[in-house]
């Protein structure tokens, strides 16, 4: 009880942690400004299901090998200069992609090495950023820290993915381009402000070296079968999400009772969902002991709604979405906030690294089935038979073996990794 209190009492709000909140968000909208318009574009153009999916898998496809051999690297080196760097990068590739439509007809080709070359820069920089973000959380203060990190982003997308939509019918593309470009600069600002934590200076790195730091990250994996179920489950849970977003948008835009605008409005009910969520997280602090029980009946519910999602009426979807971004938020704050308190900080960038990797897999392949299903069946029964799947392998993955899961979700900060 004592040692709650102590948690609570810890300041949280150091100039660290509020530039890259402040960073964060920055990118986040620039984000937002950027990836929802190319989703509605790609499809408003090709009408097709298919390719509409391949756009999303190309941004993905990064993600299936690059981490793995990245995240040594990351590792071993400054954090900090990592992000920026990338983020530098990734402002020149959206003025540069700016350019290059203006004026021009629709070219699917331009838009896929685009896509492409963002989700190359986006895998360095996640990579640092996950093993950063740790160490710029007071002691004490990570559930909410994680809070913050996990409502940042639903917050923003409340107000700019209705925003996105409303300038995607009124601005041409490269204009969106180029505030994208503008915002990722701004953050890149603030994110200089940030002290350097945790970087080996002057320390050479030698080829072999590198291979036994992958390898080691592998080792650790096959050791670790509660790491490896979670990480399992999620590459399957954010897959099913990835296609069932290929499935929902092309369901609103094909359907006359519906449209884009209100396709906007159902991603900001379950984005309010999970900034009310992260509040909770915030000021209410969910018991150690409790955790693997509270996660379990979320992925559940979860489910469960994706099954069902375009069976029901509009005013059900939005409450649908609202509760599923409410719960499925304070679940990811304390699966985050236990597994990144159960890895060593040397171990962060690997692990994350198999996680993204894993993650990546998953959303290729059910971006790609979504296409195919959406092609040869009813929109509605190809979500259905996602949501059903997810619901088998929650069962498997996370209920059946608790043993190895649960110590996990209890896992606590050592006072030796700080």
């Amino acid at each position: 009880m004592k040692e709650n209190q102590k948690r609570r009492k810890t300041g949280l709000w150091t100039k660290d942690f509020t530039c890259i909140t402040a960073a964060t968000a920055l990118s986040a909208i620039g984000g937002e400004a950027l990836n929802f318009p190319v989703s509605l574009l790609v499809f408003e153009k090709t009408q097709s299901t298919l390719l509409s999916a391949l756009i999303l898998v190309c941004g993905m496809l990064p993600d299936t090998v690059l981490p793995v051999l990245a995240a040594p690297l990351i590792d071993r080196g400054s954090r900090k200069k990592w992000i920026v760097g990338m983020d530098i990068l990734l402002a020149v590739f959206c003025f540069g992609m700016g350019g290059l439509v203006a004026g021009n007809e629709f070219s699917y080709g331009a838009y896929v090495v685009f896509v492409l070359a963002v989700g190359t820069v986006s895998v360095f920089y996640r990579l640092a950023y996950a093993a950063w973000y740790p160490d710029l959380i007071p002691r004490g203060a990570e559930q909410r820290g994680y809070a913050v990190s996990s409502a940042l982003y639903p917050f923003i997308t409340v107000v700019a993915a209705p925003a996105a939509a409303f300038l995607y019918e009124r601005a041409e593309m490269e204009h969106l381009l180029f505030l994208a470009g503008a915002l990722i600069i701004l953050s890149v600002a603030v994110e200089s402000l940030i002290a350097e934590t945790g970087v080996r200076q002057g320390e050479r790195y030698p080829f072999r070296q590198y291979l036994l730091d992958i390898r080691e990250g592998f080792s650790y994996l096959k050791k670790e079968k509660g790491i490896r179920n979670i990480y399992t489950y999620m590459s399957i849970t954010n897959g099913i999400s990835g296609g069932m977003d290929v499935l929902v948008q092309a369901f609103f835009q094909t359907n006359p009772l519906l449209s884009v605008t209100m396709l906007g409005i159902l991603k900001s009910a379950e984005m309010i969902g999970r900034v009310v969520g992260g509040c909770v997280q915030y000021a209410v602090e969910i018991p150690v002991k409790r955790r693997y029980v509270f996660t379990k009946a979320v992925y559940l519910f979860y489910e469960m709604t994706d099954a069902v999602l375009l069976f029901l009426p509009y005013p059900l979807m939005l409450a649908g979405r609202f509760l599923c971004g409410g719960l499925g938020i304070s679940s990811a704050t304390i699966r985050e906030t236990a597994v990144q308190s159960y890895l060593k900080p040397g171990m962060r960038a690997r692990v994350n690294a198999f996680f993204d990797v894993a993650v990546s897999l998953g959303c290729v392949a059910f971006q790609l089935l979504a296409g195919l299903l959406g092609r040869v069946m009813p929109l509605r029964y190809a979500a259905a038979g996602f949501g059903l799947f997810g619901l088998g392998s929650i069962i498997v993955l996370i209920i059946i073996p608790a043993g190895v899961n649960r110590p996990v979700y209890e896992a606590a900060r050592r006072e030796e990794d700080d």
